[in-house]
């Protein structure tokens, strides 16, 4: 559980996230949801070799779908970290 690679699952391209990372170098990444804001500190600075200043998550409830007949399922829980890097550090997505 402590490794990076199971920590940070992917990096969210949206275009609030494109402004983000333009406007105020932070950088947006769907992580596990036990993981804590010093765990994704440590896994994106072993990752990305860049220096982290702050981390800010946000947990998200998945949302009810509608399944065939009356029947509901559910999308899975998901946590959001918004990592702000130190100034004059980039991470390149492309």
């Amino acid at each position: 559980m402590n490794e990076p690679f199971d920590l940070i699952k992917t990096v969210r391209l949206t275009e609030k996230a494109t402004l983000l990372s333009e406007k105020e170098n932070k950088y947006v990444f769907a992580v596990s949801p036990r993981a804590n804001k010093i765990q994704i500190k440590h896994a994106v600075e072993a990752l990305m070799k860049k220096k982290v200043v702050a981390v800010n998550t946000c947990n998200y409830e998945g949302k009810k779908k509608r399944e065939r007949r009356a029947d509901y399922g559910k999308r899975p829980d998901w946590k959001k970290a918004i990592v702000t890097l130190a100034p004059g550090e980039k991470i390149d997505l492309a």
